[in-house]
């Protein structure tokens, strides 16, 4: 006969104390899984309420980001020209540009500021016009004598269908603007800035006149809280440049005048550069006591 197997006896508070024990023990192992096991973004399964949770959206800007000027190196315009004019070295006075920037504290997606002007120094007179109005009319003889070069309307029309857009500006005069609009020139003319508009001033009842103030003006538009403009060529004089300078910025506070009703803009930066030559921000003087005589400014 085999030995009786023994068989320990346990007592009650024993098998409760090892109940208590497995169960904390699984609690533990429950824990290092929660911790162990993680999603590819990095969180672990202890992390899913945040997870779950809508991400907040980053706020945009509402403004056009400006630099600090506090710190920034500013200069006379006699001194931005001399700088300017050392990048320049060797090419013809009449061919690169000065242009300046006026950087504008405004919002996004609001107004613009749009405009022409015709400085007092004209910067380029190369300018091309046309202008749309009977062919033998006392309109387009006047147009000729200012200085248009296209003159017509049939004959312009043709031209623009077929591709041939041989000019920098068009204007038309009132009475042939039905005419225009049944030649459907806005899809060719209106991509290129070029569809004479009631809005711009570009349709008009004297030709002559409006033919003069195109010859040596120059179109600025706000793009990106940023207005552009040739300034004058690198053979201008400093007072000339300045000048021009002056006109334009009594022009641009005029436009901003305007819009005030709708929204504030206010001028942070002025900026000269060139066709060549990095940007040099003004502080509002004319020449500094190191500036050198104007009229070594004045030859290139």
């Amino acid at each position: 006969m085999s030995a009786p197997l023994l068989v320990p006896r346990v007592s009650s508070q024993h098998l409760r104390t090892s109940v208590q024990l497995n169960a904390h023990l699984q609690a533990l192992r429950n824990a290092n899984l929660r911790t162990s096991v993680r999603y590819a973004s990095g969180k672990s399964i202890g992390d899913k309420r945040e997870r779950d949770q809508p991400k907040k959206k980053k706020k945009t800007r509402t403004v056009f980001k400006q630099s600090d000027l506090k710190n920034a190196e500013q200069f006379s315009l006699c001194d931005a020209m001399r700088y300017i004019q050392a990048f320049e070295v060797g090419r013809p006075p009449n061919s690169p540009k000065y242009d300046l920037a006026v950087r504008l504290r405004t919002i996004k997606n609001g107004p613009t500021v749009r405009n022409r002007l015709r400085l007092p120094h004209a910067v380029d007179t190369s300018i091309r016009i046309c202008v749309i109005c009977p062919p033998d009319s006392k309109h387009a003889e006047a147009a000729k004598n200012a200085g248009a070069s296209i003159v017509g309307e049939e004959t312009v029309f043709d031209a623009v269908k077929e591709g041939r857009i041989e000019f920098d500006r068009c204007i038309c005069h009132i009475e042939s603007t039905g005419k225009m609009n049944k030649a459907g020139l806005g899809r060719i003319l209106g991509p290129r800035g070029l569809m004479p508009s009631a809005k711009f001033g570009t349709i008009v009842k004297d030709v002559g006149s409006s033919v003069k103030g195109l010859i040596g003006g120059s179109e600025y538009r706000e793009r990106n809280g940023v207005l552009r403009m040739a300034i004058g060529q690198l053979g201008f004089t400093p007072e000339e440049v300045q000048t021009n300078i002056k006109a334009f910025m009594n022009e641009v506070k005029k436009d901003i005048a305007l819009l005030s009703d709708r929204i504030n803009k206010e001028i942070h930066e002025v900026v000269l550069s060139s066709t060549n030559a990095p940007g040099f921000t003004l502080n509002g003087d004319f020449r500094s006591p190191d500036s050198p005589p104007t009229k070594d400014l004045s030859v290139m």
